[in-house]
């Protein structure tokens, strides 16, 4: 079935499985669709030069250099000549150019009309301008700088192969850890295929679950040769890696891009070697050194526990420990006595606090004066008498002596007061005698 619009604009009909295009048609859209591009400015790293003898068109080979991608550029001679006449493989141009599909061979291409070869202090404008903008985006932080191993498992290297650096590098581990475990990934460590290479060892070592530490080196060289370490593909590449990247690239001057997102910046190849493991000879010194202090520190701590315990030992009550007993017995002994003494001046002082009360007694009693010849009338009533005139004639009385009680009667009461009667007496009490 015809397509209606495409009939009415007179193109060809669509495309369906009953009536697909031709190949000639297919071409002639992507060479209409290419052309509408137009021209444009393009930046890439030149990775081969053809100048034909005889032939006033030259063929270059433009690359990405940060990824694996190239396109073939056609100029005349005059172009090159007028625009960059020294142009070598490896350098870095901005070119004017039309994309150009050519349908007999089927392959796209630039028509460049101009050609600029980028200066030294262009390529370090641009480096500029990437670094603000990686430390923007906060690749550069420190806080996500990880820490590397004390003494990692295994070690990747990325390096070229059989160069200064990787030896440095292997030397230097071996002579501090002879245990040392690598794994080398040689590549391309400048020109227009360093920059993918490195990408895909990176990423086979950062895969590998046995590498602890990958790091990157390369011996000096100039601006243009490290290149490849200043790319952004590169620097995303280590920002995202798992695995702790060390960069150690070129001498101490040397600062590519690469120095500022690594975990770890070592200055030298050799550095890196030193920074990566730990020096065998240092750790056994160390061990034995600490070994020392600790047995300095153990004594030190047994002297001085001894010392304490013979101080313990030293004192009295553990050297005589019966001394606690006799010091209490004593004790015990003093303040028996100092009780006894004590209840006997409490006795003897109470007893003679009795004494002298039982002598007042003794004194005040009715006893006492009765014994010094005086005696007591008392009527039968038992009321003592005091007066003549308490008492009449007849009237029977009571007369209690020292010693015994008399019984009498009155017989006469005087005018004086006096009394007389007869008396019946008894010693005991119990006996009468007359008066």
């Amino acid at each position: 079935m015809n397509d209606p619009q495409a009939t009415t604009t007179g193109g060809p009909p669509k495309s369906t499985a009953d009536e697909p295009w031709p190949v000639r048609v297919v071409s002639q859209k992507v060479g209409a669709w290419i052309a509408k591009l137009g021209w444009v400015w393009v930046d890439g790293q030149v990775a081969q030069i053809s100048r034909r003898a005889g032939s006033g068109v030259v063929f270059l080979t433009l690359r990405d250099p940060a990824a694996d991608l190239s396109l073939t550029v056609t100029m005349h001679r005059d172009v090159l000549e007028m625009g960059a006449p020294d142009l070598a493989e490896g350098a870095r141009v901005t070119l004017h150019a039309k994309p150009e599909f050519y349908p007999a061979r089927g392959t796209l291409s630039l028509r460049a009309d101009e050609i600029r070869q980028v200066g030294l202090g262009e390529l370090l404008a641009r480096l500029e301008r990437l670094k603000k903008l990686l430390a923007a985006e906060g690749l550069f932080a420190r806080e996500r700088k990880r820490r590397l191993p004390f003494l990692p498992t295994r070690i990747g290297l990325i390096t070229g192969q059989n160069t200064a650096a990787e030896r440095d590098v292997l030397m230097n581990v071996k002579r501090r850890w002879p245990a040392a475990d690598f794994r080398v990934a040689h590549v391309a460590v400048q020109g227009p295929n360093a920059v993918p290479q490195i990408l895909n060892a990176l990423k086979v070592l950062d895969d590998d679950e046995t590498v602890d530490v990958i790091v990157i080196a390369r011996g000096g060289g100039s601006v243009e040769d490290l290149l490849p370490f200043s790319d952004e593909a590169l620097c995303r590449a280590v920002f995202a890696a798992r695995t702790p990247v060390v960069s150690a690239i070129g001498h101490d001057p040397d600062t590519p891009l690469l120095d500022y997102v690594a975990d770890l910046r070592a200055s030298t190849p050799t550095d890196a070697a030193k920074r990566i493991v730990p020096d065998l000879g240092d750790e056994l010194r160390m061990i034995e050194l600490a070994q020392r202090r600790l047995d300095r520190a153990v004594l030190t701590l047994i002297g001085r526990e001894q010392q304490r315990i013979e101080g313990w030992r030293s004192r009295p009550v553990l050297a005589r420990p019966e001394s606690l007993i006799d010091q209490r017995s004593t004790e015990v002994t003093a303040l028996r006595d100092r009780a006894g003494r004590s209840l006997e001046h409490r006795v003897r002082r109470a007893d003679d606090e009795l004494r002298h009360t039982l002598a007042r007694l003794r004194g005040l009693s009715p006893l006492a004066t009765l014994q010094r010849g005086y005696a007591i009338v008392q009527r039968d009533d038992g009321h003592v008498v005091r007066a003549a005139g308490d008492v009449g004639t007849g009237d029977p009385l009571r007369v209690r002596l020292a010693e015994g009680e008399l019984g009498t009667v009155v017989t006469s009461v005087s005018a004086s007061g006096s009394v007389s009667g007869s008396a019946s007496a008894s010693a005991s009490g119990s006996g009468e005698k007359d008066a």
